[in-house]
């Protein structure tokens, strides 16, 4: 495979999640940001994309959003790092939706979203097969896995009708959950990179966060173990305890070895060689050292259990390298 990603970092609220335009955007990332990104020793850039920052409404492209991807694509090649593209977040998916996306209930939907990966193919489609990658989407969304089967299958099938050797990323329904990769259907083809997001527990990454229902809990947590100690549960009342009771699921190195295994097994199955973990994520309020604990043990066990079956070691984050660095260091990684 000419695309083969090792450590990466996101860029995001760029071309994705932001409003800014002109000269503010243009400012939001530039040629020194991918220049200290090399000099930190990762080898990529994952580049999300929204539909509302790249097309108007009626379809027409934004010529300057495009222009600035390409600008950063050349900034990527200039410093010897590769970038994946992804289509974040569409007008009518989203990966935080509350009810059924538009893209999986009409069935135009899933032309329209292979049309926008037609006008990116034909903006940024003359990069190198080796140098750029495909990200279908970010974290979709789906009632059922059979649906996103369907979109991710049509619209792989139509890249590869402009673009045959092109890496190709697909992830499994459900915000990319390792929990959902057993259905998930796999073109048989050599160019793919599956992809998985790693969230568990979540009341322990996604801490105090806004955008989830178990964000509203702002007592203690802890890893390894379960998240809420018992004493603090016993303090909440109604129907939210009930509720952390279900997300309460306990978690350490073995439970993630668990997890980590089913997206490798489905690797097994078919003719793509890789896997990636892309993405994995800690919300600021929880505390470094618990954080730093959580982190650690994910990047360690991710290592181990690829380079056992992959016969050969992953790179682990350098962010993760510096976290680990400043919070232990007498710590061997």
């Amino acid at each position: 495979m000419a695309f083969n990603p090792g450590r990466g970092t996101n860029i995001s609220h760029w071309l994705s999640q932001c409003s800014s335009r002109g000269a503010e955007r243009r400012a939001w990332f530039i040629r020194e940001d991918v220049s200290r990104i090399a000099d930190m020793n990762f080898d990529h850039i994952r580049i999300p994309v929204d539909e509302e920052q790249m097309w108007k409404e009626n379809g027409i492209q934004e010529n300057e959003a495009f222009d600035l991807l390409n600008e950063s694509i050349y900034w990527c090649q200039r410093e010897n790092l590769k970038a994946i593209v992804d289509l974040h977040i569409l007008r009518t998916h989203y990966f935080n939706d509350i009810d059924e996306p538009k893209l999986f209930t009409d069935p135009e939907e899933k032309d329209r979203l292979a049309s926008l990966w037609g006008s990116i193919s034909c903006n940024i489609g003359s990069w190198s097969e080796d140098l750029i990658a495909y990200e279908i989407l970010n974290e979709p969304v789906a009632r059922d896995n059979a649906s996103w089967n369907e979109v991710s299958n049509f619209v792989f099938d139509k890249i590869r009708g402009v673009e045959p050797k092109r890496t190709v990323i697909i992830g499994s329904n459900r915000w990319n959950s390792v929990d959902t990769f057993d259905e998930l259907e796999v073109p048989d083809d050599k160019n793919i990179i599956l992809t998985f997001h790693y969230y568990n527990p979540m009341l322990l990454t996604h801490y105090r966060a806004p955008w989830w229902e178990g964000g509203a809990y702002c007592g203690q947590v802890n890893y390894p173990g379960k998240p809420v100690p018992k004493e603090d549960l016993e303090r909440v009342e109604g129907p939210f305890r009930e509720k952390l009771l279900g997300w309460n699921k306990y978690c350490d190195r073995n439970v993630m070895v668990e997890h980590i295994s089913k997206p490798l097994s489905l690797k097994e199955k078919t003719v793509t060689s890789e896997m990636n973990l892309g993405i994995l994520h800690c919300h600021y309020f929880i505390s470094e050292v618990k954080s730093g604990l959580w982190v650690l043990a994910l990047c360690h066990l991710w290592g181990r259990v690829y380079k056992t079956q992959q016969k050969r070691n992953p790179a682990i984050p350098a962010c993760v390298l510096f976290l680990v660095t400043c919070l232990y260091p007498n710590t061997k990684v």
